[in-house]
């Protein structure tokens, strides 16, 4: 059974994202993918999806929507924001990091983001638009992917695959912490050779703010210009999500989700997979920090961070709204001598 979402406002900037379009960057092929990969995680893991389903990333501001043609279950997580959710003249509202089940015939608002630029709203059975090239997230620039190749609309449809919500629903115990200033860790290179000691030690000791220049592209920052010795230009050779270019201003710009698959710029450094989704996060005007770190750090890193997210998935408890008593968690519970374990 599919049902659909009716678009009545589309947000700020509303995408169909997944994990990314692996495998296409020598064909000059952007990954794309979700800012945040740890909000996609949580988020289709709250409404039972593998961890790579599309779901809809949102930018600050989200869509006001009308469910059609059935009942969904959908949870949104990497930012707070006042759910609404209408039903014949009478709002019910809830918070992210929960699942929410949904009637035919209601109307959805998502507010204003707070505590990062993007989350993602995920839904029971993932978001229904053809893949391209292996993936469901949308390149805005190319103009494919997703639903249409662009961001949502007011009045598109969007198709939404309603597998069956087994179950009762999820919640995160408590939310994820949000971050003040924020450091990201960078491996040096691939061309920090090409800049001056004086800049390096800049860069991994002084502080940036991001600019009013972001999107999903990358974000340029304002702080303390980078020296070269030479020039700023190189030849042309591939980039990945999170390097670090430096542009001949001296200013360094980090490239994120929607990036080019090749720069003529030198690059200072590369921040580290585990910080990206952090990095996804950043509104314009907050500050932040790099500090440098090794290959192998990297990648200790980055098994710390999965090992984190496995185990805010396994915190994963059925909701209890109201004061009434929660059956199904009482019926799981190990019930020994009137003592009640697990709760």
């Amino acid at each position: 059974m599919t049902g659909y979402l009716h678009i009545l406002q589309p947000g700020l900037q509303s995408t169909v994202q997944d994990l990314g379009r692996v495998g296409f960057q020598a064909y000059g092929v952007p990954v794309c993918g979700a800012l945040d990969s740890m909000a996609l995680r949580l988020a289709n893991a709250l409404v039972g999806n593998a961890a790579g389903a599309a779901a809809l990333e949102i930018r600050l501001l989200g869509p006001v929507f009308e469910v059609c043609d059935g009942p969904l279950r959908m949870a949104l997580a990497g930012a707070q924001a006042e759910i609404e959710v209408n039903v014949g003249g009478e709002t019910q509202r809830y918070g992210a990091w929960r699942a929410i089940d949904v009637p035919e015939g209601a109307r959805v608002r998502i507010g204003a983001l707070t505590g990062s630029g993007c989350a993602v709203l995920a839904f029971a059975g993932g978001i229904d638009v053809p893949p391209v090239l292996g993936s469901w997230s949308t390149d805005s620039k190319g103009g494919f992917g997703g639903h249409e190749g662009r961001a949502l609309a007011a009045g598109d449809r969007l198709n939404i695959s309603n597998a069956s919500a087994l179950g009762p629903c999820l919640a995160l115990p408590s939310a994820p912490a949000t971050d003040g200033e924020v450091t990201l860790r960078a491996v040096p290179g691939p061309q920090a050779d090409a800049f001056t000691e004086a800049a390096l030690e800049a860069f991994f000791h002084t502080p940036y703010r991001v600019s009013r220049e972001a999107d999903r592209m990358g974000m340029r920052l304002d702080g303390t210009p980078l020296t070269f010795r030479g020039g700023a230009d190189i030849v042309s050779d591939g980039i990945v999500t999170g390097a670090v270019q430096v542009p001949g201003s001296g200013l360094p710009i980090l490239l994120l989700a929607d990036h080019q698959t090749i720069g003529g710029y030198a690059k200072i450094a590369t921040v580290i997979s585990a910080d990206l989704p952090r990095a996804g996060r950043l509104l314009p005007g907050a500050t932040l920090r790099f500090t440098a770190v090794s290959v192998a750090e990297a990648e200790a890193a980055r098994r710390v961070a999965e090992a984190e997210l496995q185990r805010l998935i396994a915190s994963m408890a059925p909701v209890r709204d109201g004061a009434g008593l929660d059956l199904e968690a009482l019926y799981g519970a190990n019930l020994i001598s009137g003592v009640v374990s697990g709760l």
